[in-house]
């Protein structure tokens, strides 16, 4: 099930339109992603049973770019966040592989719908593309290989970087570089993770105006899915609506020769096979970043 907050409102995305969770339900479950979000089991046999109509005719590929979605979860208690933990991204980074996941956080006023606007805070804004994780159940010390049952679904994302700030101190900070406004867009719906056979066998990848900058696969990550919610439980209550950004391929602006960063009027697509596709358009900021 593809479950999705459009115009505010929990939504079911099918192939033949949107089903408004509420109104088709006739008030049995709640308008509220939240709520929604916290009866995903019986709101999936619901839906399995009843075969509700459409109540809107928009499609999924017609819904890349309309902003009317907005986070599926829009206020995690914590998202986590793991650095080089694709193969390839730590070889064009020039760094060793690490031995056990490098795990920083990105605040939970960086989220964002899926195809919100990106405003650019510095000249060197980076994009990461990013497979999320959505826990569905509050759990401790959980073994690996029993972890995914702990796992309500997953999201495409972006981990945008702002790489000015993320540098600029010594030893670098990574979450205030990282968690500028909107530099979390997470969707473009969950996927719950019964459409989801093995999380760490997707094509991912990121595109700029069209052009491909990212193209890998969660295959050529260091830590697997299930490793990095074991991992992270062993340290910290994981508890229902955290995000996990589980890490990016190579392909990031930083690392290219020269340097690549986000300009004005770039066009971001971002894509991870079955879960569908984030869009979003760098701007000029209306604020201006942090004293330097």
């Amino acid at each position: 099930m593809r479950l999705a907050n459009f115009e505010g409102r929990a939504t079911i995305v099918t192939e033949d339109g949107l089903v408004d969770v509420a109104k088709s339900s006739n008030g049995a479950f709640s308008a509220s992603l939240e709520k929604c979000v916290g009866q995903l089991g019986t709101l999936r046999t619901w839906f399995n049973s009843a075969h509700p109509r459409p109540t809107d005719a928009a499609t999924a590929h017609e819904l890349l770019g309309d902003e009317r979605l907005g986070p599926v979860i829009a206020n995690p208690s914590q998202i986590f966040a793991v650095g080089l933990n694709y193969a390839q991204h730590a070889a064009e980074s020039g760094l060793a592989l690490p031995s056990e996941p490098m795990v920083f956080t990105k605040f939970a006023s960086a989220i964002c719908g899926p195809n919100a606007p990106l405003p650019l805070p510095g000249p060197m804004t980076d994009w990461e593309a990013e497979l999320v994780v959505v826990i569905g159940a509050t759990a401790r010390h959980l073994r690996e290989e029993n972890a995914l049952s702990s796992v309500m679904g997953y999201c495409v994302g972006q981990d945008y970087s702002e790489r000015g700030w993320q540098f600029k101190s010594s030893p670098p900070q990574f979450s205030l570089g990282k968690s500028f406004e909107n530099f979390a867009p997470v969707g473009p719906w969950l996927t719950t993770s019964d459409e989801i056979a093995n999380p760490n066998d997707l094509g991912i990848s990121t595109t700029i105006n069209g052009v491909v900058m990212q193209e890998s696969s969660t295959s050529d990550m260091v830590f697997s899915v299930a490793q990095l919610v074991s991992y992270l439980s062993s340290f910290c209550e994981l508890r229902r609506g955290d995000l996990i950004f589980t890490g990016t391929p190579q392909g990031v602006g930083q690392s290219r020769q020269p340097p690549v960063f986000l300009q004005p009027g770039d066009v971001v697509v971002t894509t991870i096979e079955g879960l569908g596709a984030l869009r979003n358009v760098a701007v000029n900021s209306s604020v201006t970043s942090p004293t330097k």
